[in-house]
């Protein structure tokens, strides 16, 4: 890239894929133009192609646009005006698979008092005769400067791996006012007081100069037990202080564990920040088979099985998360007990049922909204227990934990539901997280 373009936002879709991406916070000094470029592929189902929008601000109104396009045998144009400006067709499900297509965007003068126009280059790529090239000229008839710009899929979902670049260009010669001092991440983003580097798989960050850095890891959630199982335990969750040099830091994301086919849950795998930071795998579920009844230990403990009474759940690590629940079950229905979470412990299981899990952390409830990431606001919850003879089951805990028989959710180290009724139903622990942030004025 030139050297007058600053790279502001990076956005990398996961794997649940989104509807739609948003630039906030874009800085209003120390820039003239701004320039998103796309590698982007929808999930529209049995068709070939999708489309974008762009919303500046929000807005889907007084945007009109003029457009040159192709398909590979014939070529076409267009004058309209819609509901959130078109900005070129992209690949869908039935396009050459894994191809992505490509779309650049040039906003001059985003911050001046006049109208605003904005330019588009998009290439759909497809190994076949059909494809589509846009070149798109949009006004937004607005003496609004922007603050946001939202992308969205008007016809399906962004798929994961989507990826979305966010750069300032400043007036050669100025130094920009605004600029990350790091590398690395699947997302950079400001909220204009922090910087954010979310990880959500394994990577390297890499400071341009010292800097002192708030550290968020939260480990792999366990799964769930099977038979009548415990819910897994919440991957260990640290906020931690971290002063940083001008080296790269190796960054781990620890993978949920895997729903066995009988017997304990599997603990989650862990998260660290180089040698500097590591948080523990959740643990697994009890379960009713094998001898295993007893929640695994972990960052959280998993929950007890439901096949008995004065089982204990697993323990947690202080300062990552709580232990699992007991179980005091009997009839009718010997449920079983919640998994830990980083901020509660697992619900003990009783005759009436399953037991919720605990509840995880939403002491960076402001990372999870200004990073796009979190449940509610929450991380590190702990699976809900299973439950034999068909009572009600356990919920999961806030932060990802998931439901008896659901996996925790990605990307929050949520512990998995464990199974219900002797069968091997158990969700698996959801995935990790490292976010790493930073003032913007260090």
């Amino acid at each position: 890239m030139p050297a007058n373009y600053v790279l502001l936002e990076k956005i990398t879709v996961g794997a649940a894929g989104a509807s739609s991406i948003t630039f906030s916070g874009i800085p209003q000094t120390g820039y003239t133009d701004l320039v998103i470029k796309c590698s982007v592929r929808s999930d529209r189902a049995s068709n070939l192609n999708s489309y974008m929008r762009l919303y500046p601000n929000g807005s889907s109104t007084s945007i009109t646009l003029r457009a040159l396009t192709s398909n590979g045998t014939s070529a076409g144009s267009q004058t309209e005006s819609a509901a959130g400006a078109y900005v070129g067709e992209i690949n869908a499900s039935t396009s050459t698979s894994s191809t992505f297509s490509s779309v650049d965007i040039y906003l001059p003068n985003y911050t001046g008092s006049t109208y605003k126009s904005y330019s588009v280059d998009a290439v759909m790529e497809n190994n076949a005769t059909t494809a589509f090239a846009s070149l798109v000229s949009d006004l937004w008839s607005n003496t609004s400067a922007i603050t946001s710009i939202q992308l969205n899929d008007a016809l399906g979902n962004f798929v994961a791996n989507s990826t979305f670049y966010l750069y300032g260009v400043a007036k050669l010669g100025t130094t920009p006012v605004i600029v990350p001092y790091a590398t690395g991440g699947d997302t950079i983003m400001t909220d204009g007081t922090y910087w954010y580097h979310t990880f959500i798989s394994s990577g390297i960050f890499t400071p341009a100069k010292g800097l002192s850095c708030d550290v968020l890891v939260v480990a792999g959630g366990g799964s769930g037990g099977q038979g009548d199982g415990g819910g897994g335990g919440a991957g260990g969750y640290q906020i931690v202080s971290q002063g940083v040099t001008t080296t790269n830091y190796s960054v781990t994301i620890g993978a949920g564990g895997s729903a066995p086919a009988s017997f304990r849950g599997n603990s989650g795998s862990n998260s660290s920040f180089a040698s500097l930071i590591t948080s523990t795998g959740g643990g697994g579920g009890g379960a009713n088979a094998g001898g295993f009844e007893t929640g695994g230990n972990g960052g959280s403990g998993g929950g007890a099985c439901g096949s008995g009474t004065g089982i204990a759940g697993g323990t947690g690590i202080s300062g990552q998360g709580f232990a699992g629940g007991s179980t005091t079950s009997g009839a009718p229905y010997y449920g079983a007990a919640g998994g830990g979470g980083a901020g509660a412990v697992g619900g003990n299981g009783t005759s009436s049922g399953g037991a919720n899990g605990g509840a995880g952390s939403n002491s960076a409830s402001s990372w999870a909204s200004a990073t796009l990431t979190g449940v509610s606001g929450y991380y590190a919850g702990g699976g809900g227990g299973g439950m034999f003879g068909g009572g009600p089951i356990g919920a999961g805990g806030l932060g990802g934990g998931g439901n008896a028989t659901v996996s925790g959710v990605a990307n929050t180290g949520g512990g998995g539901g464990g199974a219900t009724n002797n069968t091997t139903n158990a969700g698996n622990g959801g995935s990790g997280i490292v976010i790493i942030r930073y003032p913007i004025a260090s």
